[in-house]
């Protein structure tokens, strides 16, 4: 009876967590018998969804459109590059987190007073400028043309790219059902109504904003060993801004599942369609997200909604017939 009663109570809980925790056993289990091809594919997969679900916690819930993610994943990039001489590697990705939270942090304090289009160029001139500079050190200061990274086993990558997953997903969850989240929500409902409602919105911007990079920062290190070898143009390409934009919009932003399905899809699609179509791949996720846009705005989630929505109503209907003919 007690069980029962349990059920009954936490059953929204159980039909979610119970998944979940199946999916998380799985993905624990996977290096014991599990080839190199499925460690790595699952390892850039994870990594899309911290950048996705990271982007989606910010611009998501804000509506300022972010285009800065590929620079505080490069950032992490490179704090693996000139660290891994000095600390271990578990040190190197929470310096690799804080150092993107400061980063983000000071430019958060300059630019997140700009809104609409402002702010979108600012990041995406962010990225540039990140990637001139970095360029710039390299070859005036160090005499050098990229770094090469010690390379770890593709285990130990897998298992730590798992744990910032699930640190990123944990703290999303919470953040969304705090102040922060609420306050966060009324700014991409209206911004100014926030204001006169007493919402400190500069500085809830800043703080998500920073918040988001920590992920994106640690993602990035623990890609580094990954590639084994980085340079500006690698370690801050535009792909890394793009395409959790496009997972996000394509799973849906509205809902917290939506950029995961959307990095499980396309980061399967990205790892696998990259090697046999290098040259026109990214024209076709481009035409992808405009088909997205334009025929399917909510995304996935948004389509689960509606199909949810319409299945009610024929309960309903149903329910109505029969309770009309008894």
């Amino acid at each position: 009876m007690d069980i029962t009663r349990f059920i009954s109570t936490h059953r929204k809980l159980l039909l979610v967590g119970l998944p979940l925790l199946i999916i998380l056993v799985f993905l624990t289990t996977i290096p014991l018998y599990g080839g190199v091809y499925w460690i790595r594919l699952l390892t850039v997969i994870l990594m899309y969804v911290v950048l996705a679900a990271s982007w989606a916690m910010f611009s998501g819930s804000t509506g300022y459109m972010s285009l800065a993610p590929a620079a505080f994943f490069g950032t992490g990039m490179y704090t693996m590059a000139l660290l891994q001489d000095y600390l271990p590697f578990p040190v190197i990705i929470v310096v690799g987190g804080l150092v993107s939270f400061i980063l983000a942090l000071l430019v958060g304090l300059i630019t997140l007073r700009l809104r609409g289009m402002y702010f979108a160029i600012f990041t995406f001139g962010l990225v540039v400028f990140m990637s001139e500079v970095t360029s710039y050190a390299e070859g005036v200061i160090l005499k050098s043309r990229g770094q090469h990274i010690i390379p770890i086993d593709n285990a130990t990558i897998f298992y730590a790219m798992l744990i910032i997953t699930v640190v990123t997903l944990l703290a999303i969850y919470f953040i969304r059902r705090s102040r922060l989240g609420l306050s966060m929500l009324s700014i991409g409902g209206n911004e100014d109504a926030a204001e006169h409602m007493g919402i400190d919105t500069t500085r809830t911007k800043v703080l998500t904003f920073a918040i988001s990079a920590i992920f994106m920062g640690a993602a990035g290190v623990i890609t580094a060993p990954r590639l084994i070898y980085i340079n500006a143009d690698i370690a801050f390409s535009l792909t890394y801004s793009f395409m959790p934009i496009l997972m996000s919009i394509f799973g849906g932003m509205g809902q917290f599942y939506g950029p995961i399905v959307g990095a499980i899809v396309f980061g399967y699609l990205e790892k696998t369609l990259r090697a046999q179509f290098s040259t026109y791949f990214m024209l076709g996720f481009g035409i992808i997200m405009v088909m997205v846009i334009l025929f399917l705005p909510n995304g996935i989630a948004g389509l689960v909604s509606m199909l949810q929505d319409k299945i009610a109503k024929l309960r309903k209907g149903d329910e109505a017939e029969q309770h009309a003919n008894t």
